[in-house]
């Protein structure tokens, strides 16, 4: 088939150029990300691949109808950015990759958490200047404290693993339960607000649907343990930004990081070094020194991008064959999948 890969960076098409020496698909490479100004550019290509800051609404996706797109391939996890329900009615299937490497994105979420704790993006700031003095980077041992698994899927698995490998204690929340966490690890599910109350760490790895946009709002960070360090790797809009900013300007949480941001379309991904920042309140965030903002890198390994290529083109392959869709995901699916806050 004829693929259209929007949103192309250098580390896609070395992945995809390697794993598609096995398919016989034929990939164009676009640097625009995939929006309804953008769409025309898949004309004649029977499927698109898309990555998340992409936006495949009703418009854009009624015009990639008209040019011939029959197939939307996400190499992503995360399907927020398409209307599936549009989808549905131009009968364009979806299909994603739901799990590329989990353990990269859990390993950023420790390793975001070490950073913050460890001050080590200070550190690092200030040795350069020849400043080797220790006043201000004082962190805690992780040993024995308790982290809060919000979201326990196969990311929040093995963050959950690496946290316990650290001697912490674990809570989890998810409207599915892991049997295996709870008898491996020890992992006592419990409520959204006990989680808050008794974390001394809270990572985030919930999917973004309408039952979570800014389940960590101005109610849940007052609710979180003083001093609390909240780390996000999910989807931004699962924070509200502007309540997070207040909380930090009243030294009530302890530290966030930040591998995702809810407005972060059309900033991250791109070198924006010789412009002026328009997001005000990303701005106002990149001023906290208790707070590390990277740019939705936490998925970035080689061995994750291997995974994303190969998935991806082996859902185009199922596709073109006829094939049941395992990966495809449905609007009906998605509303299955709303967790409660409870």
């Amino acid at each position: 088939m004829n693929i259209a890969l929007f949103d192309t960076h250098p580390y896609d098409r070395n992945s995809f150029e390697a794993a598609s020496a096995g398919f016989a698909h034929r990939i164009a490479f676009l640097e625009p990300r995939l929006t309804f100004e953008t769409a025309t550019l898949a004309r004649g290509h029977e499927a698109v691949c898309s990555f998340v800051n992409d936006r495949l609404d009703e418009p854009a996706l009624g015009v990639l109808h008209e040019g011939g797109t029959r197939l939307v391939a996400l190499r992503s996890a995360g399907y927020n950015h398409v209307d599936l329900a549009a989808a549905a009615r131009l009968r364009i299937p979806v299909v994603r990759v739901p799990e590329y490497s989990p353990f990269a994105v859990a390993e950023h979420a420790v390793a975001l958490v070490l950073a913050l704790n460890r001050k080590i993006h200070r550190a690092y700031a200030r040795v350069r200047e020849w400043n080797f003095s220790l006043d201000g980077l004082v962190g805690f041992d992780l040993h024995g404290k308790t982290v809060g698994i919000v979201g326990t899927g196969r990311i929040g698995r093995a963050t959950a693993r690496i946290f316990h490998g650290f001697g912490c204690r674990i809570l989890g929340f998810d409207p599915r339960p892991d049997p295996a966490l709870v008898s491996e690890l020890g992992v006592r599910y419990v409520g959204l607000p006990e989680i808050y109350r008794e974390s001394d760490v809270v990572s985030l790895h919930v999917p973004l649907t309408p039952g979570t946009r800014h389940m960590i709002d101005g109610a849940a960070l007052a609710a979180m343990k003083p001093g609390a360090v909240l780390v996000n790797t999910g989807r931004g809009a699962l924070i509200d930004s502007k309540a997070l900013i207040t909380s930090l300007k009243r030294g009530h949480l302890g530290a966030a990081g930040l591998d995702v941001y809810e407005e972060e379309e059309g900033v991250f991904f791109q070198d924006l070094s010789n412009r002026v920042l328009q997001d005000d309140v990303l701005a106002r965030l990149l001023t906290f020194p208790n707070v590390l903002v990277t740019s939705h890198q936490a998925f970035l390994t080689r061995d994750a991008l291997a995974s994303i290529a190969r998935v991806t083109l082996e859902n185009v392959s199922a596709f073109e064959r006829g094939e049941p869709l395992r990966n495809e995901v449905s609007a009906e699916q998605v509303l299955a999948a709303v967790p409660g806050r409870g």
